[in-house]
């Protein structure tokens, strides 16, 4: 078993975590609350691209899921290393909780004087502040766990309710997500396949990259609908389907003719992923692990060139 370690201080392992993740229902409706900021996002028919690392790539996701589908534009998501930004976009959108992550500088300063760019942040006073033409700071969001769990919610909350969405239904959920029992099962897996529909699709991605960085736990994660191109192989009894928001039809009988368990809750899928949240806290703990400072991880990525 790997040897646990504290954090600054000599916390528990995790602390900042449970904490950070404990406040989501209030920095929800902080940023659903925030229209001159949601004012600076890009209005309804432009053509943009989202772009971002790891948790923030997942989001820009589900952002840009939903801002299509809402018709508000032409809207294409982007792991900022691999961005395509030569499309005649009207916008670009960077979310970056550190404000320091070599690749979305590099991309944005590539930008500079080419198309208009907006940055979604936690940290003020860093380097990505002067790289935009806008920027939306959420310092209430930002974190010390390496983990990240508020900013990526928080800050896809503010990019919902720039589209209209009230999240008043979703603060509720979050609440219950945060009191409600988790099933042993949850706790013990001892693998995890994450599955979304449309804008849930980064939720699930969402979820497994946590469930790996904190726990370092077996996660796949799919559009639900590709779960049975292949993926469903690896069900079994002892393992978890994890489904965000509404399951296709027929998937929750072919999960469990394999045996394995299918969880689902009919809450918001921002909401539910607090669950997973919880569940790969309370497993880092079980292994002696520390999710505010995870193995091989930093709070930011800076490449030395």
């Amino acid at each position: 078993m790997t040897e646990a370690r504290h954090t600054a201080g000599g916390s528990a392992p995790g602390t900042h975590m449970e904490a950070e993740l404990n406040s989501q229902p209030d920095t929800w409706a902080r940023a659903a609350d925030l229209r001159a900021e949601q004012a600076l996002l890009p209005a309804r028919g432009e053509r943009i691209a989202v772009v971002g690392c790891g948790t923030s790539w997942f989001m820009a996701q589900s952002y840009a899921t939903l801002r299509e589908t809402a018709g508000h534009g032409v809207t294409d998501a982007f792991a900022a290393s691999e961005a395509f930004i030569d499309r005649d976009y009207d916008a670009i959108v960077a979310i970056t909780r550190s404000g320091t992550t070599t690749e979305v500088l590099e991309l944005l300063d590539g930008l500079r004087g080419t198309t208009r760019t907006i940055g979604v942040l936690g940290a003020p006073d860093t380097p990505l502040v002067d790289l935009v033409d806008d920027v939306i700071v959420l310092p209430f969001a930002d974190e010390v766990s390496v983990v990240q769990t508020r900013f990526a919610t928080t800050a896809l909350a503010l990019l919902r309710a720039s589209l209209g969405e009230s999240l008043d239904a979703a603060i509720v959920d979050a609440a219950y997500a945060l009191s409600a029992d988790l099933d042993e099962l949850l706790l013990t897996a001892d693998q995890y396949s994450f599955l979304g529909t449309g804008w849930t699709v980064g939720i699930a991605h969402e979820a497994a990259l946590k469930m790996r960085e904190a726990s370092q736990s077996w996660t796949e994660s799919y559009p639900a609908k590709e779960y049975r191109h292949g993926p469903i192989a690896i069900a079994a009894p002892g393992r978890v389907t994890w489904m965000f928001g509404a399951a296709p039809d027929g998937l929750y009988d072919d999960v469990a003719a394999t045996g394995a368990h299918f969880e689902h809750r009919a809450i918001d899928a921002m909401a539910d992923l607090i669950r997973a949240q919880r569940v790969a806290l309370e497993r880092a703990r079980s292994f002696g692990l520390d999710p505010d400072a995870p193995r091989n991880l930093t709070r930011s990525v800076i490449l030395d060139s």
